[in-house]
């Protein structure tokens, strides 16, 4: 009789995508059958929610599959997880990225094995960042150069779901890039929980700049390298640098800037003021005046008043802002956020957060009308969608080889997307 394969269910960020691919190869290297798999995120209590929701589905649609439960909030509430009756097993973040751990699933299928697996994920020192060449559609591929966070700001979670900051050495991830160049891929995205801070672990020093050059030059074919969402104080020289000079370094960078108060930023224990935030975007795009940013913005943090809530929303535009992920604030049990009194409720944040989207949704709108009569480098991602080196999505009237670059020159809008 031959064997199910596992079913896979990814929440959250794209680290954890590429996660759940290396997952289901160590699943398939060990056997593992008949089984389902939910890697959960913990970024906000709705995260939790939505990932308790879909194991009760999953596990209606699989009635007599073995479920197994990992990612950040398996890792940072352990007991929620296996407190539910429609759980097998529990897996920690480090205990998931293990050979071991799916060898013992598939030889313990009968579940003698204890329930509960998760180990002290702040006493992990490296990460495996040589698990998969990449990851991705045929067109872009996703490497995870960096793991873990050394900051600790009031309102997140997430270093207690992935543990202190770990990198990957430069050599390891230039040899995984030219792998995958050679594959045919004409986009590679470095990623990571907390990207500029990827070198502070390995031997000199080095800075996430470095690493960036050392690509663009030991890797010479590659025609396109993006970078994720980056901490904009913590930027060096070298990448300054590479955004000034590099063609094949996409302009766009998305920005965790949270917050566009000094006081909230400084109750959020951020390590950047409004006016940092302000300087770095217009010193990037003198430098590049092509570039393009999204952010990261909380809507609604304990204590926020309307005219914190106010430089905020003025942030869009003073730093030029295009692309927006707008949070309303969810205490996180075991934040220091969670101890302060909340003093806006839940109408008024979700207010808030709208009005921020409505701000997202209109610099959307005026970076699209800007591209009308353009032309432009387009990645296509399916024969009649692709993305603009700023991320923008390009609809094709007639279809295109799926990862291919295409010149075009935009004629139209549709909605969110250009067209060409």
């Amino acid at each position: 009789m031959d064997r199910k394969a596992p079913i896979f269910s990814t929440m959250g960020c794209r680290l954890n995508a590429y996660e759940t691919q290396a997952m289901k190869d160590l699943a398939d290297s060990a056997g593992l059958g008949d089984a389902v798999v939910v890697n959960t995120c913990a970024v906000t209590a709705e995260a939790v929610r939505k990932a308790r929701q879909e194991i009760r589905r999953l596990r209606r649609e699989n009635p007599a599959a073995r479920l197994i439960v990992t990612g950040c909030a398996a890792q940072t509430e352990p007991e929620t997880f296996t407190a539910m009756e429609e759980v097998d097993a529990v897996i920690g973040n480090t205990e998931k990225m293990q050979p071991d751990t799916w060898k013992g699933m598939a030889a313990d299928f009968l579940g003698e094995t204890e329930k509960l697996r998760v180990d002290d994920i702040m006493s992990v020192t490296e990460t495996a960042g040589h698990l998969i060449d990449g990851f991705g559609t045929r067109s872009r591929a996703y490497v995870q150069v960096q793991n873990g966070c050394d900051h600790r700001c009031t309102f997140c979670i997430i270093p207690y779901g992935r543990g202190n900051s770990r990198s990957v050495g430069a050599g390891v991830v230039v040899e995984q890039i030219k792998r995958l160049v050679d594959r045919g891929f004409n986009e590679v995205v470095l990623t990571g929980v907390d990207l500029t801070s990827w070198g502070a672990d390995l031997p000199g020093e080095p800075k996430l700049g470095d690493l960036v050059m050392r690509i663009l030059k030991l890797v010479p074919d590659l025609p396109r390298l993006r970078i994720s969402s980056i901490d904009s104080i913590e930027v060096d020289e070298n990448l300054m640098q590479a955004i000034a000079t590099e063609p094949r370094l996409m302009p766009h960078l998305h920005l965790s800037l949270q917050h566009g108060d000094d006081l909230i930023l400084k109750r959020m224990k951020r390590r950047h003021l409004r006016d940092d935030a302000i300087r770095f975007c217009e010193e990037a795009q003198r430098l590049r005046p092509d570039m393009t940013f999204g952010a990261d913005i909380i809507a609604g943090f304990p204590t926020e008043t309307e005219a914190h809530f106010e430089n905020s929303l003025k942030l869009v535009e003073e730093c030029r802002l295009t692309w927006l992920h707008v949070f309303p604030y969810s205490a996180r049990p075991g934040t220091p956020a969670a101890r302060i009194p909340q003093k806006v409720n839940g109408t008024v944040i979700k207010q808030r957060a709208a009005r921020l989207r409505e701000a997202g949704a209109a610099a959307i709108d005026r970076h699209l009308d800007a591209q009308l009569g353009r032309t432009h480098s387009i990645l296509m991602e399916n024969p009649r969608m692709g993305r603009t080196a700023q991320f923008a999505e390009v609809e094709f009237a007639t279809p295109q080889d799926e990862g291919a670059l295409v010149t075009a020159r935009i004629t139209g809008r549709a909605g969110t997307r250009l067209t060409a």
